[in-house]
C-alpha cells in the first residue's frame, strides 16, 4: 500500500483498532480489508447471485488503492459493535418543548456514535411570543441553540472529536438579525457552523432595494416588513468578520428536492454539502482523482476507463452500506432506507489539475470541473439504474420526481461534494475540490529538528528542474506561497498557486461548475486575504447566487484569529488567547502572559512521590491547557519546590509556550528520594516532582484534545514569525489548521473541528 508516513500517523491516531490500554492491534490492510468484508456482506441479503467473497475482495482492492475512501465513521466502526457507518443526519427541531429537548436528545444518541448533526431552527416561535400552555414568553430560537450547544460540548463523539452541528434559521424569521450576530463572540456557540436560508423573494428585495415580509412560523401572520439590503449587510458584516453566517439558498435546494411530495428541505449537515430531509441520513464517499491521470503519448490525459470501473463499484458500496449500518435511531433507519440517498464525491481535483498542467483559476480548469463531474454523474445514474434492476427502486420512489419522468434508480440521490479533511491525508492528496492549501510545512520531530513536508508533486518538479532545496522548502512553508520567492520559475509559481494565490471569484466558478453535475450540494471555502473588503464579500455572495451555487461559506485570512490574538501592546492591559507581545527594554521583545479566566475546567490525580502523596491539578478554558496546581498531601518534602515548579509552568502556559514543550522540559527529571519508591498496582510510576507534573499535563492534554484552541505561532528557527505571524494552530500537533467549510483540519495529524 502507498501510505505516506503522515497517513499512518493519522490513521494510527484516530482509525485503527485499539485495545483496552490504547495500543494499535490493527495494521492499514486489516482496517480497509474489515471496511471491505462488512459491507460487502449485504449481498447476502439480496439473490442477485453475487458472491459475497469476491466483492469483498473488489472492495479490499478499490479502498487499498486509495483511489475511493468513505466517510470516517465507516472507516471507524465498519464490523465493530457501533456500527454506525453515516457522516451526515438532519433532525427537526418542533416548536414545543417536548420537540426541542426530543432533539437534543436524538443528537446527544448520534454525536455519541460518530455523526454530525443538522437543524433547523426556523420553527420555533420567535422570542416574546405568547407560549399558550404556560402564559410565559418563548426565548426564541437562539436561546434553544444555546442549550443545544451545550448538550453537544458534554457528549464525546465516536470517542475521537466532539460533536458538530449545522445551524439554519430562515431569513424571513423574527429573530433573524439576532441570529447572523449569534456568532459574532467566536467563544459563543462553538460547536455549531450557522447559516442563513437566504429565499428568492428575499433575493429579489436585495437587487431591487425594497423590503420584505417577517413571518411568525407558528401562525404565517406578517409581523413587520425591513429593509432587505440591511439585513444583507448585516449577513455579509459578520462573514466579513469571522466568517459565520454562511448561506443556503433555500429555494433553489427545494427545487431540485427529489422527495417534494414528502417534504421540504430544511438543513443542511454540518459542512453544508449535504441536503437531506428531516432524519434523513447519508453516507458519503470521494474518489481520488489524483490518481486518475495517465500518460497518451506526450500528453497526460484523465483515464476514464478506469474513473468509470471506480464509480461503478463506489455507487455498489455506498448502497450497500445502507444496508449493513446500526442506525441510531429507528426514525432514522425508515428515512434513510427509504430514500436510499449515498453522496458520491471526489477529491484530489487540484491535483489531477496539476498533473494536467492546468492552474486552477482557468476557464480550462473550470471546463476540466464540468467534464470530470459531469460524468461522474452520469456514470453514478447508470449504475444506480443497473443496481435497481436487480435489487429494487428506493422504496420512496413512487413519491419522487423520478417516478414522473420514467426514472429508475436505485438511490434518490447519488453525488455530493463533500469536505474530505482526513481522509484526503490517507490518501496523501489535495482536499475535496479546494485549491491546494500550501507546498510546504514543517515539522518538528524529535530533538527539535524541523523537517519540511513538500507537496510531492511539487518536489518532484522541484527536483527535476533543479530549484529543489530544504531551505527553499522552508521559506515556501513559513510564507505559503510561492509569491515573491526567487528561483522558483513563472510558469510553476503559476500552475502551484494555493488557495489565497487565487481570486474569489475562481472560488465560486469552481463551486458553481461542480453544482451543475452534483445532485446535493458542495462543500468550497471562498478564501480571501485579510484585506479583503466587505464589498468583496458581498460581490461572491451575490456572483453565488447568480452561478446557479446552493449555499456559499467564505473565510476571510486570520479574521478568527485576530478576534482572540492580539499583538503588540495595546495599553498593556490584557494578553490574548495566549499572551501578548510588546516591546521590552533595549527594544528587546517581551511577552505579557494573558490573565488568567474566571471560569477553567480539569482535574486532578494523586501520584506517590518520594515525600508521600502529590496531587496534582491541571486546568484549562476554551483556549486550551492553562495553569497547574501542586499540594503535597502530608508535612514534608519540598512543598515550595513543587510550587514554584507550578506557577512557572501555568505563567509559560498562558505566554503561548506549547504544551508539548513544556511536557518535554520535565518529564525525566529525576529525584532520588522518589526514584527508591516502588508504585504499587494502578499507581503511576514517576520520577520525581517535576516529572509527575510533566506527565499529569499530558495525561490533560490527551483528555482534552477535542477542545481546540488558537494560539501563537512559535517563531521560526530564523527567528521571524511565520505566515505573517497570526495563525490557527492544531491543539495536539502545533500545525497549522486549514480552514474548510466552516470548520479547521490540520493535515500534520488529521485533527479538525467544527464550529
Amino acid at each position: 500500500m502507498q501510505l505516506s508516513d503522515n497517513a499512518i500517523r493519522v490513521l494510527e491516531r484516530r482509525y485503527l483498532t485499539k485495545n483496552e490500554e490504547g495500543e494499535v492491534i490493527e495494521a492499514p490492510e486489516q482496517m480497509f480489508r474489515r471496511v471491505a468484508r462488512t459491507v460487502a456482506s449485504a449481498e447476502a441479503c439480496y439473490n442477485t447471485g453475487t458472491n459475497p467473497e469476491e466483492l469483498e475482495e473488489t472492495f479490499y482492492q478499490l479502498l487499498s488503492s486509495l483511489e475511493f475512501i468513505p466517510n470516517s465513521p465507516t472507516l471507524m466502526n465498519a464490523g465493530k459493535d457501533l456500527g454506525q457507518l453515516s457522516a451526515c443526519f438532519v433532525l427537526p427541531v418542533e416548536d414545543s418543548m417536548e420537540g426541542i429537548f426530543d432533539a437534543i436528545k436524538q443528537a446527544a444518541i448520534i454525536h455519541k456514535s460518530g455523526g454530525g448533526t443538522g437543524f433547523s431552527f426556523s420553527r420555533l416561535r420567535p422570542a416574546g411570543a405568547t407560549v399558550n400552555s404556560t402564559g410565559g414568553v418563548a426565548s426564541g430560537p437562539v436561546s434553544f441553540m444555546k442549550v443545544f450547544n451545550a448538550a453537544t460540548e458534554a457528549v464525546k463523539q465516536g470517542g475521537v472529536r466532539r460533536g458538530a452541528n449545522m445551524g439554519i434559521l430562515r431569513v424571513d424569521h423574527p429573530d433573524i438579525l439576532e441570529f447572523i450576530k449569534c456568532k459574532s463572540d467566536n467563544k459563543d456557540i462553538t460547536n455549531f457552523n450557522i447559516s442563513v436560508a437566504v429565499t428568492e423573494e428575499f433575493m429579489r428585495a436585495v437587487e431591487r432595494g425594497g423590503e420584505y415580509a417577517l413571518i411568525n412560523p407558528r401562525d404565517k401572520s406578517i409581523i413587520r416588513y425591513i429593509d432587505a439590503r440591511e439585513v444583507f449587510d448585516l449577513i455579509v458584516e459578520m462573514a466579513w468578520k469571522n466568517g459565520e453566517p454562511g448561506i443556503i439558498f433555500i429555494d433553489r435546494i427545494n427545487e431540485y428536492n427529489i422527495l417534494k411530495k414528502i417534504g421540504d428541505i430544511e438543513s443542511t449537515n454540518p459542512c453544508g454539502e449535504q441536503v437531506l430531509l428531516p432524519y434523513e441520513s447519508c453516507n458519503l464517499g470521494s474518489i481520488n482523482l489524483a490518481r486518475l491521470v495517465k500518460k497518451e503519448g506526450d500528453k497526460t490525459v484523465i483515464d476514464y476507463q478506469r474513473l468509470g470501473k471506480i464509480v461503478d463499484d463506489a455507487v455498489w458500496f455506498l448502497d450497500n452500506v445502507i444496508d449493513v449500518n446500526k442506525y441510531p435511531l429507528e426514525s432514522i433507519e425508515k428515512a434513510t432506507k427509504g430514500s436510499r440517498k449515498i453522496g458520491l464525491g471526489v477529491m484530489g481535483f487540484a491535483d489531477m489539475l496539476i498533473r494536467l498542467g492546468i492552474p486552477y483559476d482557468t476557464d480550462e480548469a473550470v471546463a476540466a470541473a464540468e467534464e470530470v463531474m459531469g460524468f461522474i454523474n452520469r456514470r453514478s445514474k447508470e449504475k444506480s439504474a443497473e443496481l435497481a434492476a436487480v435489487k429494487g427502486r428506493f422504496p420512496f420512489y413512487q413519491d419522487s420526481t423520478y417516478a414522473a419522468q420514467g426514472i429508475e434508480l436505485r438511490n434518490a440521490t447519488t453525488t455530493t461534494i463533500a469536505p474530505t479533511g482526513t481522509i484526503s491525508i490517507i490518501a496523501n492528496v489535495s482536499s475535496g475540490i479546494e485549491p491546494l492549501f500550501a507546498l510546504s510545512f514543517v515539522r518538528n520531530v524529535m530533538d527539535n529538528d524541523r523537517l519540511p513536508e513538500v507537496h510531492p508533486i511539487f518536489e518532484e518538479i522541484a527536483k527535476r528542474k533543479g530549484f529543489y532545496s530544504r531551505e527553499l522548502m522552508e521559506e515556501i512553508a513559513r510564507k505559503g506561497t510561492l509569491r515573491d520567492i526567487g528561483g522558483v520559475p513563472e510558469d510553476v509559481k503559476r500552475l502551484f498557486a494555493t488557495a489565497h494565490d487565487i481570486g474569489p471569484e475562481w472560488h465560486v466558478r469552481m463551486q458553481a461548475a461542480f453544482q451543475r453535475h452534483t445532485d446535493n450540494a458542495v462543500s468550497k471555502t471562498v478564501n480571501f486575504p485579510s484585506h479583503a473588503t466587505r464589498e468583496d464579500v458581498r460581490k461572491v455572495y451575490l456572483l453565488a447566487h447568480k452561478l446557479g451555487c446552493k449555499g456559499v461559506t467564505i473565510y476571510r485570512d486570520k479574521s478568527r484569529e485576530e478576534q482572540v490574538l492580539s499583538i503588540g501592546n495595546h495599553d498593556g492591559a490584557r494578553g490574548g488567547a495566549k499572551g501578548e507581545k510588546a516591546a521590552g527594554a533595549a527594544g528587546r521583545e517581551t511577552i505579557t502572559p494573558r490573565t488568567r479566566p474566571e471560569i477553567t475546567k480539569g482535574l486532578t490525580e494523586k501520584v506517590k512521590i518520594g515525600c508521600g502523596n502529590l496531587y496534582i491539578t491541571v486546568n484549562y478554558d476554551d483556549s486550551g491547557i492553562c495553569e497547574v496546581f501542586t499540594n503535597l498531601g502530608r508535612a514534608g518534602g519540598c512543598p515550595s519546590q513543587s510550587e514554584a515548579t507550578s506557577r512557572l509552568v501555568s505563567i509559560a502556559l498562558r505566554s503561548g509556550i506549547s504544551v508539548e514543550a513544556i511536557i518535554e522540559q520535565l518529564k525525566g527529571i529525576r529525584c532520588h528520594s522518589t526514584i527508591r519508591q516502588k508504585a504499587n498496582g494502578n499507581e503511576v510510576k514517576v520520577l520525581s516532582c517535576p516529572d509527575a507534573i510533566g506527565k499529569a499535563i499530558e495525561r490533560a492534554m490527551k483528555m482534552n484534545r477535542g477542545a481546540g484552541a488558537i494560539v501563537k505561532e512559535d517563531l521560526t528557527a530564523e527567528g521571524a514569525p511565520a505566515r505573517d505571524g497570526l495563525k490557527a494552530i492544531c491543539p495536539e500537533c502545533n500545525g497549522a489548521l486549514e480552514h474548510e467549510s466552516g470548520c479547521v483540519v490540520c493535515r500534520s495529524c488529521g485533527f479538525s473541528r467544527c464550529g
